[in-house]
């Protein structure tokens, strides 16, 4: 009898012991053993700390906006599992990933393979079969032993570096920045996204022999200024291209670095891809991305981030400052246990103005109560207005009773925060 695509995801949770387990002996062998699909023929994987999700978004709807079929691959997902995979800005049906996964328990024999592995597989067979012109992949975690770098991509993005997973990938931005670059390939572009990026990013990829394309030193940016109320701003190459692009629907002032990214990556591209520049204000005019500064509410203004260490924190903190005064700020706040919470409560500092503390520990083993949450807080500032909740639900009613029609909820600090509050709203 087939299981459903629920019965395989429990299913999947039990096939290794651990829930993380870098490698890539293992998925590239069952990869193998299903024929080796290459997912497109034309294959971008895109990795880094923070800004994955929104630079996969940018260049699946610049692609598509110049008429090319896409698949994208992102994780974790928000509401649904099948977010996880889109085939031309669809979501795989649970039909399609059920046949895949059959085929990779087939394949797999005695093999164990993470829950993850399991997903990177499913989304590299259902492209494999779909027609598309272009795959984007998000690197889950990490770059060298991640299960998405079987795939030698034809570029390579990466866009930020910064302390998270340090228990897997290293305790300072130069370690994390190798295991990043790992994604890179010889003779191929990487694209570097960050202004500052670390040297041990660039030493890696020199070593392996890319091509960099670096952010402020092969391509830049200007943004408008806010005093003007001008929305436009430029994008430039050294090759001396020149951009005059529109408002971005993406709010955070670091979707400005992302867009860019997503435009250098095209643009290294151009002998295999025709992205004309209408296409590119197409997408950059209208794309959104659920959990990233979304807006789920007005009166109060109700956003969910997906923000959840301090270099996110700090972009949060960035376009707080950027807005109009608007009164008070709220927020809902959760944490994973492996997070730097003593980070983002130094980003953000007095911009919030009170926390609802909201424990994620019913909702995965690794979330955080919030007494653990509270004791963060009475460490790093100890000062700070705050309650404590259950969970996600309760805090955001609390924060809801509170705020009046000019004052802001941000609902933010995990992907698990952002699913509880997208669920509900639905």
């Amino acid at each position: 009898m087939s299981r459903t695509l629920e019965q395989w995801l429990a299913y999947q949770e039990t096939t290794n012991v651990h829930e993380i387990e870098l490698g890539l002996d293992r998925v590239r062998t069952v990869w193998q053993a299903m024929g080796a699909p290459r997912p497109a023929p034309i294959v971008i994987t895109v990795g880094g700390t923070n800004g994955k999700g929104s630079t996969v978004a940018l260049l699946e709807g610049m692609l598509r906006a110049a008429g090319y079929r896409t698949g994208c691959y992102t994780s974790p997902h928000l509401v649904r599992y099948n977010e996880r995979v889109r085939i031309d800005g669809v979501d795989a049906s649970d039909a399609a990933l059920v046949a895949s996964f059959e085929r990779i328990e087939a394949a797999r024999g005695t093999i164990p393979q993470t829950y993850f592995e399991f997903g990177t597989l499913a989304a590299l067979d259902v492209m494999s079969r779909s027609g598309i012109d272009v795959a984007i992949l998000e690197v889950g975690l990490g770059g060298r032993l991640d299960a998405v770098n079987i795939i030698d991509a034809d570029l390579a993005v990466i866009t930020t570096i910064d302390l998270d997973h340090q228990a897997w990938l290293g305790n300072d931005r130069d370690s994390i920045g190798r295991e990043k670059a790992g994604i890179a390939r010889a003779g191929r572009v990487a694209v570097v996204g960050e202004l500052n990026p670390p040297e041990g990013l660039l030493e890696a990829l020199r070593g392996a022999g890319a091509v960099i394309e670096r952010a402020g030193s092969s391509f830049w940016w200007d943004t408008p200024a806010v005093s003007t109320g001008d929305a436009r701003w430029r994008w430039f190459h050294t090759d001396g291209t020149t951009l005059e692009l529109p408002r971005l629907a993406l709010a955070a002032p670091v979707q400005f670095a992302n867009a860019s990214a997503a435009i250098a990556s095209l643009h290294a591209l151009r002998g295999q891809l025709v992205v004309p520049p209408a296409a590119i204000a197409s997408a950059l005019g209208t794309v959104r991305v659920d959990g990233r500064l979304q807006q789920i509410g007005e009166h109060p203004l109700t956003l969910v981030d997906v923000g959840h260490n301090p270099q996110a924190a700090r972009a949060l903190a960035a376009w707080l400052d950027a807005r109009p005064d608007t009164g008070s700020v709220f927020a809902v706040y959760g944490a994973l246990a492996d997070k730097d919470v003593a980070g983002v409560i130094a980003a953000l500092g007095d911009r919030v103005d009170r926390w609802f503390l909201a424990g994620l520990d019913r909702d995965t083993p690794r979330g955080l109560s919030a007494a653990a949450l509270a004791l963060a807080f009475a460490e790093a500032w100890p000062e700070a207005a705050r309650e404590e909740f259950p969970d996600v639900g309760t805090a955001w009613q609390a924060a809801r009773a509170v705020a009046g029609n000019a004052d802001t909820v941000l609902l933010f600090g995990s992907f698990f925060v952002a699913s509880a509050a997208l669920a509900t709203r639905a």
